[in-house]
């Protein structure tokens, strides 16, 4: 039986862009099939010029194609949207915003586009990973979570909502910027985790510095503007203490889950408790605490409480949540976090990666809404 064109379009709808994971048949980026056995020609029209990701688009058309009876060479020519294409890709994506003008005004962007995680048909868990302090690792906890959850086989995206201390991208070991299409955001990828940051739009030696208004706005962009996919989870990277940024995200999402991140040290975790009672004053849920830097195993297996003990119980105890696991201190977590390799991903076999495992376990199970939102039903 001879190959057809449609024979090749069949083949190739199960081939996903590597960005928006959607059919590429069914977002219309093939073009002009040919079949001249044992040669099949076609065009593929990226989403943008210069898409960092042709290669393995390229690589993922051949192989697909490479299985069908007869084909033994696949040529693609690329090309790219046009400014109309882009326009109704958005469209068929992330939907119109003219068409939500007026709608959750309280909760949208300027243009008038609803934040999706604030619907009530939102099936995404929003986790709020907060600390009183700096310094205790909230970022790294964030980062080692988040992959954590992705190993468990779940769609989880990251928002690094530290504007003035942001690290997310560089500690994931993102290595490429976002893409615009048609003023939709597409956030980059690594270890299944895709995010966006403040990082990605200014140089990391520069400074950010802006206050109420301004950093309310860019939240609102990195959750209305950026197309997420409806993830399962979305992990938001708070800054430190309990400023504008916190209040501003308990609007914007108000079923939101925030979890505390304290270190041992008393000083610490009387410090970290400010941000668990900030959450109980804009009716947020605490739902558990996380012990960072817990202890360190010396190579003879001695463990030492570098800095002290039971800070994370007792701060747990005072949050009346649970303790949902310690970390503990090890050099090569802070080394990935310097150089993008998270421990979570390259050393999974590490007590470190075991104890995140642990912790996305409880999240993911034991700590799972029991409610579930349903906006069509209503009481008359």
């Amino acid at each position: 039986m001879s190959t057809t064109v449609e024979d090749v379009i069949e083949a190739l709808r199960p081939v996903e862009d590597p960005e928006l994971h959607r059919s590429i048949v069914d977002l219309g980026m093939v073009r002009n099939v040919v079949v001249d056995l044992p040669l099949v020609r076609l065009q593929v029209a990226l989403t943008i010029p210069g898409c960092p990701l042709k290669a393995e688009i390229q690589s993922r058309v051949t192989d697909a194609l490479e299985q069908l009876h007869g084909v033994d060479a696949v040529d693609v020519d690329f090309t790219s949207m046009t400014d109309e294409e882009r326009a109704a890709l958005r469209e068929q994506l992330h939907g119109d915003p003219a068409a939500t003008a007026g709608s959750q005004q309280a909760h949208g962007h300027a243009e008038g586009r609803a934040i999706p995680f604030a619907d009530p048909a939102s099936r995404t868990r929003v986790l709020l990973i907060a600390s009183g302090k700096g310094g205790v690792g909230k970022s790294s906890v964030t980062t080692n979570l988040a992959i954590a959850l992705a190993q468990r086989g779940k769609r989880v995206a990251v928002v690094d909502a530290d504007v003035w201390g942001f690290s997310i991208p560089k500690m994931l070991g993102v290595d490429r910027t976002p893409v615009l299409i048609d003023q939709m955001i597409v956030p980059p990828e690594a270890h299944g985790v895709t995010c966006i940051s403040m990082g990605f739009f200014v140089e990391e030696e520069q400074p950010v510095i802006w206050r109420g208004p301004m950093l309310h706005k860019a939240l609102e962009q990195f959750l209305t503007d950026v197309y997420w996919d409806d993830p399962d989870y979305l992990l938001v990277d708070l800054p430190p203490g309990t400023g504008d940024i916190s209040i501003s995200l308990s609007q914007f999402l108000p079923r939101a889950e925030l979890y505390v991140v304290t270190t041992p040290q008393p000083a610490a975790q009387r410090v970290a408790q400010r941000a668990g009672f900030m959450a109980g004053k804009v009716q947020l849920e605490v739902k558990g605490v996380i012990e960072n830097m817990a202890w360190f195993t010396a190579d003879d297996g001695t463990r030492y409480e570098l800095f002290g003990a039971g800070g994370g119980a007792e701060l747990a105890e005072r949050l009346e949540v649970p303790l949902l696991g310690q970390v503990p201190l090890v050099p090569a977590l802070r080394e990935g976090g310097d150089v993008g390799r998270p421990i979570a991903a390259v050393d999974p076999d590490s007590e470190a990666a075991a104890a995140f495992r642990a912790i996305a376990e409880r999240v993911d199970v034991e700590l799972a809404p029991t409610r579930r939102f349903n906006p069509e039903l209503k009481i008359l």
